[in-house]
């Protein structure tokens, strides 16, 4: 929440807050602990009172668990609505995946199925690379040499993950659908709609998913190993730094090496160069404000992931997952979002 004056309210409970350049203050200059800063701009301290008072108003100190999936209803009106992530136990344990899905069924089922596998060097694949904001090399493989890889019976030089976000699942996989749903009853009869995609992600323990947002309410479903995730709210917008970047792919080179190849003729991409795994809070303070959610989740559990947060994301090695991406509605919040931008870029980043 943002605000172009230096003393405003924002509500805790019944009593309002009030903040001032360097003390919590009352609107008026005579009751001011610090009248002399009283009524001056202090754009960290307003951000500071903004984060504050929307976690004090709807996100928890952690991400909760329920214990199984509730109703259409109540799912839209506690985690949809207010726009807030949980995580759910026993919300697809009736899926023949869990018990199925080894490297030998998978080989069996779908080892000779050619599918499209990122090849990085780092492991970043979509992420800023110096001045450069670099995408994968998209490389046609075999299921089965893939997991080759993963396995450790072929060495390779680069980082192999499968994240191809185009409905792969349905796409390049169709033959494990049987062992999964296509989508999630209670979550399509809660949005009135059927996922626009259904993803399959396997890959390498060094494989990471650079911080970034979706425009999806995203239902992430862990099959086996685990995922780690850094969660955002878009509340924190001001805190979170983008940059313009050229954009370019890997190349991985005769001798395994790789080179970075600029996409002729593209525009710039917008693109956050912020690790949250170790911040550079020296280039960028605002960060500090930020208040990050941390969570992990197991085998057999499912991460409701709101649209718009921020999010980064780490997995175990060999971890399969299936995610479902059901289109946000264009809403209030949305536009309260992108006011939020407008006014971040209006004012910068301290």
């Amino acid at each position: 929440m943002l605000f172009m004056f230096n003393c405003h309210v924002s509500v805790h409970g019944a009593a309002p807050k009030y903040v001032c350049a360097r003390v919590r203050c009352s609107p008026t200059r005579t009751r001011c602990r610090n009248p002399t800063q009283h009524g001056k701009w202090d754009p960290i301290r307003m951000r500071q009172s903004g984060s504050e008072t929307q976690r004090e108003l709807y996100l928890n100190e952690s991400v909760p668990y329920l214990d199984g999936p509730v109703s259409p209803l109540q799912f839209y009106r506690d985690w949809i609505g207010p726009n807030k992530p949980c995580i759910i136990r026993n919300a697809f344990s009736d899926w023949p995946a869990l018990s199925k899905w080894n490297p030998a069924y998978l080989r069996e089922t779908v080892g000779s199925k050619v599918i499209s596998v990122a090849v990085t060097p780092n492991g970043y694949a979509d992420a800023v690379n110096g001045d450069r904001f670099v995408m994968p090399e998209e490389r046609q493989m075999t299921f089965s040499s893939l997991l080759d890889i993963i396995e450790g019976k072929v060495k390779s030089s680069g980082v192999f993950y499968v994240q191809k976000q185009c409905s792969n699942l349905t796409e390049e996989l169709p033959q494990l659908t049987e062992d999964v749903q296509t989508h999630i009853p209670w979550m399509s009869e809660a949005l009135g709609k059927l996922p626009d995609a259904v993803n399959f992600w396997i890959g390498e323990e060094n494989a990471v998913t650079s911080m970034h947002k979706d425009h999806y309410e995203n239902l992430y479903c862990v099959i086996s190993g685990e995922k780690r995730f850094i969660l955002i709210p878009p509340t924190d917008r001001p805190f979170i730094p983008y940059e313009l970047y050229q954009p370019a792919t890997y190349k991985q080179k005769q001798d395994d090496s790789f080179e970075i190849v600029d996409e002729e003729d593209s525009e710039k991409v917008p693109w956050i160069p912020l690790d949250p795994l170790n911040p550079d809070l020296d280039r960028y303070p605002s960060y500090r404000l930020a208040r990050p959610l941390y969570c992990t989740v197991k085998a057999g559990e499912m991460l409701y992931l709101p649209s718009l947060w921020f999010h980064h994301v780490r997995q175990s090695h060999g971890c399969i997952a299936v995610n479902f991406w059901y289109d946000m509605d264009y809403d209030i919040k949305y536009n309260y979002f992108q006011l939020v931008e407008s006014l971040t870029g209006a004012v910068g980043s301290v």
